[in-house]
């Protein structure tokens, strides 16, 4: 996927601004809220990508300074300087205009941006790609606008470079409806005394020294503390309480406990400092059969004097009941995480800010991940283990890595560090192998090219195997990086790893691998990615119809390109086949679980239910009914064998598609381990402009069977061999074919 395409996924996180000068504009939109010797991200502006940007006061378009994006040597990626703006406003369009200037851009594009988004989604987006601004331009006037979505939540305005050059941005301008957001009036909500406390917006002030096990313990212990007020004290759900920074308002002197004794009269002098908690009239005993509940074993193991462990076992008893400042329901039921601020001006936060990334975290998965249970190892553990790699955390780099490290822990392959990890993807380096690698048989393996015209260049034929990667043997490297790539399960880790494992900072790397010919050493040159036909699940090729008829009278269809209106074409095309092919090894293009899967049952066939969470006992988590594919008329039900295919690169959608199709009554799953994350994602954002997601549904078949880590377990287990791959074989396709000529 294209840089600019991968930039319409990018969560751009949020930001508290402060201001410094005496302009009466609300925001920074010209560049000119700087004092003297001020940055740019001190106006509010931040950066996203890995290009340089600067606060120019020399070329301007007008006043003091502009802002000023500088690729790198080789231009082989992008930058952007961007500002986020609430969406308190009401309207029906909305537009950015902006003055740009250029000079030598290549290779890509320079342009305004702007985005709309709720709950980290991409509502609305431009970046005015397609007008394809290049070269060198004087200052000139741009604009983008777009519809603006009812449910918005934060607007984006951007300036953007991507490719070779540099280009300047000024004198930004934001209209809804034709009336600039400087002036226009806020639509009335709700009024929270957590968004007007700004204390620490330039730092927490916390300085953490001289870890010792104590220390740290009692650090695990306050995580957790601040966690359980943060979702079940009332005071804290009606918003009445920032909880980012009421950890910082305790820090210091919780710091400086030197017993037990002494700490927990600062927790309960703490606790208390939130307010009176009225007996609740409607909060509910979690039920005996709801399949995860509260854990508060940490409370008895802590051994805390008998008046805090009181104090927060009353608060729960009489916890926040209805709407809560931090958390709620999306409309199916995963949680959505509310007014978390992901401090994007600190790419490298503080000890006091790495600190709360790593509650926040934790207690997120705390009370909100349907599959704490299958974790490797017990959760409540996992905070205490994970405060020294956070606090020790020297450079942007080694916080990004310990972020990614504990979001591997949960084992799920939706959960990975989604948006930022700036300074993991520089160090990962710009240049990619001419050819997609596929671990076949434990090895690997050469799996295809994205441009034939490398072939040559590269000496190496498909089906060949490598070994090692600049002198790393690749077993070894595997082991080094299997913490760094979170997934359900070692298949789809080893998936991810392959896209990875060749990419390299230098555009050549010695390797040694192993081809017909023997063993072998080279030199491989490797490309930047605008010179390569990358995807995320590379595919040469991509059926232009989803469905087709194959020799021996067999139907196959691929969901990839399936659309809502070959459905109907397919129940005619292929109702007289011998057996259908269900091509499940990508992502659906189209929902068809209903739809497609009615087709293959001869009577309505339960064959999914799910656990959602329960903001009003957060940590419960409850099944619901099972959910029916409908069966309107039992004839028009397919007679012959259905066969669906799987394998790593079969996930989310597509694994509960599978699910579906199970249910009919002659279906065979056919393949290898699916990448065993199913159910509707929620995101969640962390200190340093981090973005992540877990599985925010639990999804198991009627019978509580598990899919989490697990996958779709083939009926009939095939894998590609190493041979296969290089004759071009598919050969699970071939054994699908062969099982129903049985």
């Amino acid at each position: 996927m294209s840089t600019m395409k991968n930039l319409a996924f990018v969560i751009l996180i949020s930001l508290s601004v402060k201001c410094f000068s005496q302009s009466t504009d609300k925001f920074n939109l010209n560049f000119e809220k700087y004092a003297p010797g001020q940055n740019l991200n001190q106006g509010g502006w931040f950066q996203w990508g890995g290009y340089e940007l600067g606060l120019d006061s020399t070329t301007v378009h007008s006043g003091k300074h502009a802002a000023s994006i500088t690729s790198d040597p080789k231009g082989a990626a992008f930058g952007s300087v961007a500002y986020r703006i609430p969406a308190n406003y009401e309207g029906k369009s909305i537009t950015l205009e902006g003055y740009m200037k250029t000079q030598g851009v290549e290779n890509g594009h320079a342009g305004l941006l702007m985005r709309v988004d709720s709950n980290a989604k991409v509502l609305a987006f431009d970046n005015m790609q397609n007008q394809k601004i290049t070269g060198t331009n004087d200052w000139k006037k741009y604009s983008i606008t777009l519809a603006y979505p009812a449910n918005a939540e934060h607007i984006y305005v951007a300036g953007i470079l991507v490719g070779k050059g540099k280009a300047w941005f000024d004198d930004f301008v934001l209209t809804i409806d034709g009336q600039n957001i400087q002036t226009l009036k806020e639509k009335e909500g709700p009024v929270f005394k957590a968004n007007s406390d700004h204390e620490f917006d330039a730092g927490s002030k916390v300085s953490i020294a001289n870890l010792d096990e104590k220390k740290v313990g009692n650090l695990a212990l306050l995580g957790k503390v601040w966690g359980f007020l943060k979702y079940y004290h009332p005071e804290v759900g009606k918003g009445n309480y920032n909880m980012d920074y009421e950890l910082f308002r305790v820090l210091p002197d919780y710091l400086q406990v030197k017993n037990d004794q002494k700490r927990d009269q600062v927790l309960l002098s703490w606790v208390n400092g939130f307010g009176k908690v009225p007996l609740c009239e409607k909060c509910e005993e979690t039920p005996e059969d709801a399949p995860l509940k509260p854990d508060f074993s940490w409370i008895s193991d802590s051994q805390l004097d008998p008046k805090l462990e009181e104090a927060l076992r009353y608060i729960y008893k009489n916890r926040n009941q209805g709407e809560h400042y931090y958390i709620k329901t999306a409309g199916v039921g995963n949680p959505q995480f509310m007014n978390e601020n992901s401090y994007a001006n600190q790419p490298y936060p503080d000890a006091g800010f790495r600190l709360l990334a790593l509650y926040r975290y934790w207690n997120a998965i705390q009370y909100f991940f349907p599959y704490k249970p299958l974790t490797d190892k017990d959760w409540k553990n996992v905070l205490k283990e994970y405060i020294p790699t956070f606090i020790d955390a020297k450079t942007e780099l080694e916080y990004e890595l310990a972020a990614l490290q504990i979001i591997g822990e949960v084992k799920d392959t939706h959960a990975n560090l989604w948006d930022g990890g700036n300074a993991i993807n520089a160090s990962r380096g710009k240049f990619y192998p001419p050819f997609s690698l596929q671990f076949v048989e434990d090895k690997l393996v050469v799996a295809d090219y994205y441009k034939d015209g490398l072939k040559s260049a590269a000496g190496l034929s498909v089906g060949d195997v490598i070994t090692h990667i600049n002198g790393a043997s690749v077993e070894h490297l595997v082991d080094s990086l299997n913490a760094y790539y979170p997934a359900s399960n070692q298949p789809t880790r080893l998936r991810n790893i392959s896209m990875q494992i060749l990419r390299s900072k230098q555009n050549v790397v010695p390797i040694k691998y192993f081809s017909a010919s023997g063993s072998g050493e080279k030199e491989l040159t490797l490309y930047p990615v605008d010179q390569l036909e990358m995807k995320k699940w590379y595919e040469k090729s991509i059926p232009p119809k989803s469905y087709k008829l194959l020799e021996n009278n067999i139907g196959y269809v691929t969901l990839k390109t399936i659309k809502e209106q070959d459905i109907p074409v397919i129940k005619d095309s292929l109702n007289n086949t011998k057996g259908i092919i269900m091509d499940i090894r990508n992502y659906p293009s189209t929902f068809v679980p209903f739809s497609l899967g009615t087709y293959f049952i001869s009577k309505a066939t339960p064959f999914v239910k799910f656990t959602g969470g329960n903001v009003n006992n957060p940590g419960e988590f409850s099944f619901s009914p099972p959910v029916v594919i409908p069966k309107e008329n039992p004839a028009e039900t397919y007679k012959g064998k259905l066969v669906v295919l799987v394998n790593e690169q079969t996930q989310s959608q597509a694994e509960y598609t599978a699910m579906a199709f199970r249910a009919g009554d002659n279906t065979t799953i056919m393949g290898s381990t699916t990448a065993g994350a199913d159910g509707n994602v929620s995101n969640l954002v962390l200190p340093g402009g981090l973005g992540t997601m877990i599985s925010g549904l639990g999804v198991y078949y009627p019978d509580g069977t598990e899919t989490q880590r697990v996958g779709i377990i083939p009926d009939i287990e095939v894998k590609p061999t190493i041979e296969g791959i290089k004759s071009g074989k598919d050969e699970l396709l071939e054994r699908a074919i062969e099982f129903i000529l049985k």
